[in-house]
């Protein structure tokens, strides 16, 4: 094979996988905190929809990516709110902002636009640079891999070592973590978990909005309709594979990366598009039951071990 082809294939499949390091990092704080965030896919879509909107009517960068990170921010004081203020099921919370954001995005765009399908040609917004990284960028075979990025790539890695920081390295870190173990037991010591669930959140949605912003400030340069195609849902399954460990979760997501990249490869092939479409969902599907049956293997290990051990001391005894 080609070395071009398969540069360019790796270089793809960490573009594409820069949206799902986003979104499992903003899974993975709020896995920490002992909660599952299903509402991934709707903070992206949200600082994708409002970085367009304030990059366009700004035209500036840096406030087009705050206003996406508020975009972000609000889903989450508003889950937040209504799951641990007003006591709603969380996952029902969700899935409810999730469906109301998927036409509520739409709304927005059609009332500003008049259109449905997409903000190209409407609004004039900016998007990211691609940055090329000096002395790697003249590396043969690296180079062509590892620059030339756009920046929302490597602002992922810097926000990756920030997450992994604050989770293991600062105070407050600590505490989200042992509210996520045992609630009960970091509250009887002072801690207010309703507090740290309220900061995750706001992390999360943060964390997500910046990858709904790659997508329409990077990958492309306007919003659309369902323009994550299920990236939050795969996100969510990435952190959830790592166990809310960030590092581990974006390994996971650089593998689904991959994966959406063959899906890419395999539509200029003769396959069917719609096995491509399906490709990174299969791969999900096939990792989490290997995962699975790993850990049924170990639990069943450690049972015949300690079955082992309760005949060795009946026989002492």
């Amino acid at each position: 094979m080609n070395l071009s082809i398969i540069t360019s294939f790796i270089f793809t499949a960490i573009r594409v996988a820069t949206p799902l390091i986003y979104g499992a990092l903003a899974v993975c704080i709020t896995k920490q905190a002992g909660l599952l965030n299903m509402a991934t896919e709707s903070m992206m879509l949200s600082g994708a929809l409002c970085g367009v909107l304030a990059s366009g009517y700004t035209q500036s960068l840096v406030l087009g990516v705050l206003g996406g990170m508020v975009g972000g921010i609000l889903i989450g004081l508003l889950i937040s709110y209504a799951a641990f203020v007003c006591k709603t099921d969380l996952w029902m919370t969700c899935i409810a902002v999730n469906t109301a954001l998927v036409g509520g995005t739409i709304l927005v765009m059609y009332m500003i636009t008049g259109q449905k399908t997409n903000t190209l040609g409407y609004i004039p917004s900016l998007v990211m640079p691609a940055v090329e990284i000096p002395l790697i960028k003249d590396i043969p075979v690296i180079g062509p891999i590892l620059s030339g990025h756009n920046l929302f790539t490597y602002l992922s890695l810097v926000l990756l070592a920030a997450e992994w920081f604050l989770l293991y390295r600062t105070k407050i870190g600590l505490r989200i973590r042992a509210v996520g173990q045992n609630p009960q037991a970091a509250e009887s010591v002072g801690i207010a978990p309703r507090k740290l669930y309220f900061i995750s959140f706001i992390f999360s949605g943060i964390f997500a909005s910046l990858g709904g912003m790659f997508m329409s400030m990077g990958y492309l340069q306007w919003f659309a309709r369902d323009m994550m195609a299920g990236r939050g849902h795969i996100a969510m399954s990435a952190a959830t594979i790592a166990g809310g460990n960030p590092v581990t979760a974006f390994l996971v997501a650089i593998i689904f990366g991959f994966s959406d990249a063959t899906a890419n490869y395999l539509q200029l092939a003769t396959i069917p598009a719609e096995f491509s479409y399906m490709f990174p969902y299969i791969t999900t599907i096939i990792i989490l039951v290997v995962l699975m049956l790993a850990k049924q293997k170990k639990a069943k290990d450690l049972r015949k071990k300690q079955v082992l051990e309760a005949q060795r001391q009946e026989e002492e005894v």
